[in-house]
């Protein structure tokens, strides 16, 4: 991998469109990193859907729109190689070992040593650093515990190691947007001489279905017509977008969600089912209740919009949004999951409110992650691919574009380092950092290459090279299949028997990885699988 840290040195060293002062002094960009939290690839406005996110669409209209993008397909694997530029399996995060290799370094401790005020604000979630300020350098953090199932429960944050208590009328989206505009303010107070990055994780849309009531009124009978047509429909709005041209991956009907148990129909009631079937299948009662988990679903990414709204007014105000880049992605796909934990799910109650335990389903999250197979946790793209939204005024030229260049969350690190003017110096035993700046690709479309692009999660394994794609699912007894992304990114024809050879050595490569991951992270090589 030698020859990928040569490739991003050179990259650091090439000159950088508006990165430089007048007086030729170097001038970093303000960082803004935003990330939901299990959002489908077609659940943005700006990427084929119905829901109202007015402001993540502006940004998409003045800036650009990436078509394959990657996570993990997974939440904390995510965000440790967000923080790190590094695969989760190169940095014991998946399966999680609960510490980092020695080496590891994260993205705020690299950014502070080019003057960098670091903020975090929303989910954590990342088990090598349990603590974002000690463990990960950040200024100050407002970090959401107690698992994350109660949007309305304050005591679950924690600010600055101080728990919070409850308080009437709190609700998690705003208070996490809350904490991000605090850290500005203070920023424009008190270090308005240095660069800022503001990491706003919020937990939306992420289970349990819990919104305001005023955002559910919005969305209160849109989604009777059924998951069906909302699947049709935000395909044909991808394809005339020119997002995707594949075809629409059928719901896949004898799918069942993971963790679920018999009993929770019982406890959910009639309206709850647990297999993704077609909507003229369902009765009356449970089209009403469906359609009712989804309007709460889509006022939990509305609400989210309207608090990345109020971030962004800050910025302006601060007089920072031209040299402030903005990038927005999600953890994963949309969650298919059925299941009810925390304080447990009263049927008497409204649902979307505090008492109430409702999750998406499989039906929804099909819609969610549409044109494409699966959900969250598999590497099929439906759990994998995210939408990435980049606006920057200064830095990119381009208003509204595409960008078809194949990116992965570890590439975020060395493009913000390269945006910073950073020359990572690896401490000892480091691997090289896998992924690729993609600020060449800010300025024309197909700059970005890459060797491979690795996938595993709990049994779960893909890997990309070029646009062929091998894909394997756990319950699938690890039957590999291929599929060609050129041309069929819903992958719905497998070439795994009509080319066999491309199968042997893209498998092959796939164990090289992972033992090559395994050793980076100092564990024992794993069996071959």
């Amino acid at each position: 991998m030698k020859h990928h840290h040569l490739f991003f040195a050179a990259l650091l060293l090439a000159p950088l469109p508006a990165l430089h002062a007048g007086d030729g002094k170097l001038q970093r960009p303000n960082i803004v990193v935003i990330l939901a939290d299990d959002l489908g690839f077609s659940e943005l406005g700006c990427y084929g859907s119905d829901i109202a996110t007015p402001n993540l669409d502006r940004l998409a209209a003045n800036g650009l729109r990436f078509t394959q993008f990657y996570n993990t397909a997974r939440c904390w694997p995510t965000r440790g190689s967000l923080m790190t530029g590094y695969y989760a399996q190169q940095i014991r995060m998946d399966p999680p070992q609960r510490r980092f290799p020695a080496w590891t370094r994260t993205l705020p401790q690299w950014l502070k040593t080019a003057g960098y005020r670091c903020y975090h604000s929303g989910k954590w979630h990342v088990f090598g650093a349990s603590d974002p300020r000690s463990d990960a350098g950040f200024d100050h953090s407002y970090q959401i515990e107690g698992g994350q199932n109660n949007y309305f429960k304050a005591s679950d944050v924690t600010e600055d190691g101080r728990q919070l208590s409850d308080q009437p009328g709190f609700y998690m989206t705003t208070g996490t947007a809350d904490h991000a505009i605090r850290c500005l303010k203070e920023h424009a107070e008190r270090y308005s001489g240095q660069p800022f990055f503001e990491y706003l994780a919020f937990i939306a849309p992420h289970f349990p279905l819990h919104a305001l009531p005023e955002d559910i009124a919005r969305y209160q009978d849109r989604y009777r017509k059924g998951w069906d047509q909302v699947r049709e429909e935000r395909w044909q709005n991808l394809r005339r977008m020119g997002i995707v041209h594949c075809e629409l991956s059928p719901l896949e009907t004898a799918f069942a969600p993971r963790y679920f148990k018999p009993e929770y129909l019982q406890t959910l009631g009639p309206g709850e089912i647990q297999h993704p079937v077609p909507w003229s299948q369902l009765t009356a009662e449970q089209k009403q209740f469906q359609a009712t988990k989804m309007a709460i679903h889509a006022a939990m990414i509305d609400r989210m919009d309207r608090e990345i709204g109020r971030v962004l007014d800050q910025i302006h105000a601060m007089g920072e949004w031209n040299n402030t880049i903005i990038f927005f992605l999600s953890d994963n796909g949309t969650d298919a999951t059925i299941m009810v934990r925390g304080g447990g799910h009263d049927p008497a109650a409204t649902p979307g409110s505090e008492r109430s335990y409702l999750c998406l389903g499989p039906g929804w999250s099909s819609a969610g992650n549409a044109p494409f197979r699966r959900h969250k946790v598999w590497t099929h793209e439906g759990g994998i691919s995210t939408p990435l939204i980049v606006h920057w005024p200064k830095g990119i030229a381009a208003r509204g574009e595409l960008r078809h260049d194949v990116g992965h969350v570890v590439d975020l690190v060395p493009t913000l380092l390269d945006l910073a003017g950073i020359q990572p110096d690896l401490a000892a035993g480091a691997p090289s950092l896998p992924g690729r700046s993609l600020v060449p690709a800010f300025a024309k479309d197909g700059s970005v290459t890459r060797d491979y692009v690795f996938f595993h999660h709990e049994g779960n394994r893909a890997l990309r090279v070029g646009h062929y794609k091998l894909v394997s699912a756990k319950e699938d007894k690890n039957a590999w299949e291929l599929f060609d992304l050129a041309t069929d990114r819903c992958e719905q024809h497998n070439l795994a028997a009509e080319q066999p050879e491309r199968v042997r050595a893209m498998s092959a490569r796939w164990q090289e990885l992972q033992e090559q991951f395994t050793r980076d992270a100092g564990l024992a090589s794993p069996a071959a699988q």
